[in-house]
């Protein structure tokens, strides 16, 4: 288990791609490209506009509120659970396992709002990473090996934990 510690917390805070106001902007850009979307809301505009995501991450709340929930039946779906503020192993791994398997769907119990970095770390070059920015906009986020290379940064400011200490401060 990784926690982002507070004095890494700023980094975060900026978008990590290009920030759209807009989500009719983004769509115009996504014809023959393989999509990954990180956050119900997100996700749910992709399908309501006819491109369903290539991979989805989603975890039925956004801003910390509930959401109706996304769901793609015919995707292959992975349970995960991660805390706020955090990565877990099996967020991690499941990250690994969809990037290499479109038609999946990874559902989060507790937050996915982090689970950009592990994506972008796994996804193939030239997949489009798209996620919301709450109260701004959609982020999308194209990856190239120096956007590889800046996930691996950012994932290196997580300090891994003890699973005990994890299951304390996150109750998991």
């Amino acid at each position: 288990m990784r926690v982002l510690p507070a004095r890494h917390r700023q980094l975060f805070k900026e978008p990590f791609g290009t920030l759209f106001l807009s989500f009719e902007e983004v769509l115009i850009q996504l014809p023959g490209k393989r999509v990954f979307s990180v956050g119900d809301v997100v996700t749910a505009h992709l399908l309501t506009a006819g491109r369903p995501p290539d991979v989805a991450v989603v975890d039925g709340h956004t801003m910390r509120q509930p959401y109706p929930g996304v769901k793609i039946p015919e995707y292959h779906q992975i349970l995960v659970k991660n805390p706020p503020g955090g990565l877990t192993e099996e967020l991690i791994e499941a990250s690994a396992i969809a990037a290499g398997q479109p038609g999946t769907v990874i559902q989060v119990e507790g937050e996915e709002d982090l689970a950009v970095v592990p994506l972008a770390m796994h996804a193939p070059l030239g997949t489009i990473i798209l996620y919301g920015q709450p109260g701004e906009g959609v982020v999308m986020l194209a990856i190239t090996q120096d956007m590889k290379k800046r996930a691996e940064e950012l994932f290196m400011c997580f300090e891994e934990v003890s699973t005990s200490s994890a299951r304390e401060v996150f109750n998991i």
